[in-house]
C-alpha cells in the first residue's frame, strides 16, 4: 500500500486565514498528509525576512482545522515557518512544500515582496519541489477553486515529477470554475506602480507614514528577458481568467548582465587605474 503524499502548508496570512484553512482541509480530506506551519498573524509582504534577533515560538493549534491536519501557530515570519517546519518540527522531508492560498494576486514585481512566494522558496531551496498558490482579490472568498486545483498539480507532479525541485507560482482567477478560461505556463510579468507615502498624525502629535499605492499598467520586457509569445506573462492571461502557472528560482544573477560586462571588459578599468595585479 503506498504511503499518503507528505504536505507542508505555509502562507503570509496568518494560520486563521480561509485560504491555508481551504488548502489544507481539502488535501487532508484526501488522505494526504498535511503538516501547517503558518505565522500567528498577518505577515504579508515580508518577502524572505528571518528571525535572527528573537526568539522564535511554536504552539500547536488544530481547533478550525480537518481532523487529520496537525497545525503549529509560528511566531516568524513565513520563510521561518518552513526553515522550523523543515529542520526542527517533522521528522522526514514532505513530499511538497506549499504556500497559500494567499488572499490577494502575486503577479510580476510583487513575487519579490511576497511572503507566499517566500515561503515556498524556502522549500525549494532545500530542494523540495514547492507550489506558492494565490487567489487575484483582495475581496474574493472562491478558494476551492484553487484548493481544486492544487490537488490535480499535486497528482501532475506525483505521476510526472520534474527533472529538477522547482517552485510553480500559480495565480487563480476570482471567478467561478466554471468560468475559468484554462490553465496556462506563464512567464513573470513587469508591473509599474503609482507608490505614495500618506503622511498623517497619531493622537500624541507624532508624525508617521503609510504607503499606498496601485497598480497603474504592465511594463514590456526588455528584448533579452522576452520569450515566444506563445509564453505570455502571468499579468496578461491572469485578466483573461486563465490559471497561470510560472516556475521560478532563487538565482538571481543577469547573465545577460554579465555577457555584456564580460564582452566590454567592462572591469579593466578598476584593476588598471586602482593598481591591482
Amino acid at each position: 500500500m503506498l504511503k499518503p503524499l507528505k504536505l507542508l502548508i505555509s502562507n503570509d496570512d496568518g494560520v486563521f486565514a480561509l485560504g491555508l484553512r481551504t488548502l489544507a482541509n481539502t488535501c487532508a480530506a484526501v488522505g494526504y498528509d498535511v503538516t501547517v506551519v503558518a505565522p500567528d498573524r498577518e505577515r504579508s509582504a515580508t518577502g524572505h525576512g528571518l528571525t535572527i534577533h528573537q526568539p522564535i515560538r511554536a504552539e500547536i493549534v488544530n481547533s478550525v482545522f480537518h481532523s487529520q491536519v496537525t497545525a503549529w501557530s509560528c511566531s516568524g515570519t513565513p520563510a521561518d515557518c518552513v526553515k522550523l517546519a523543515l529542520s526542527g518540527i517533522l521528522r522526514e522531508p514532505p513530499d511538497f512544500v506549499l504556500s497559500g492560498i494567499n488572499q490577494g494576486s502575486n503577479l510580476g514585481n510583487d513575487i519579490l515582496y511576497s511572503g507566499t512566494v517566500s515561503a515556498a522558496m524556502e522549500g525549494m531551496m532545500e530542494g523540495i519541489t514547492s507550489i506558492a498558490l494565490s487567489l487575484a482579490s483582495f475581496t474574493s472568498k472562491e478558494f476551492q477553486t484553487g484548493a481544486d486545483f492544487a490537488l490535480q498539480l499535486l497528482k501532475q507532479l506525483t505521476l510526472k515529477p520534474l527533472v529538477e525541485p522547482t517552485l510553480l507560482n500559480v495565480n487563480i482567477p476570482p471567478v467561478q470554475s466554471d468560468a475559468i478560461a484554462g490553465v496556462m505556463l506563464t512567464r513573470q510579468g513587469l508591473r509599474r506602480y503609482i507608490e505614495t507615502f500618506q503622511k498623517r498624525v497619531d493622537p500624541r502629535g507624532k508624525t508617521y507614514y503609510w504607503l499606498a499605492g496601485e497598480v497603474i499598467e504592465e511594463l514590456p520586457q526588455p528584448e533579452h528577458l522576452q520569450l515566444p509569445e506563445s509564453i505570455p506573462t502571468d499579468v496578461q492571461a491572469i485578466r483573461e481568467n486563465y490559471i497561470t502557472v510560472t516556475p521560478l528560482q532563487y538565482n538571481l544573477t543577469d547573465i545577460h548582465g554579465i555577457n555584456c560586462l564580460s564582452k566590454e571588459n567592462w572591469l579593466n578599468h578598476f584593476n588598471q587605474s586602482l593598481n591591482f595585479s
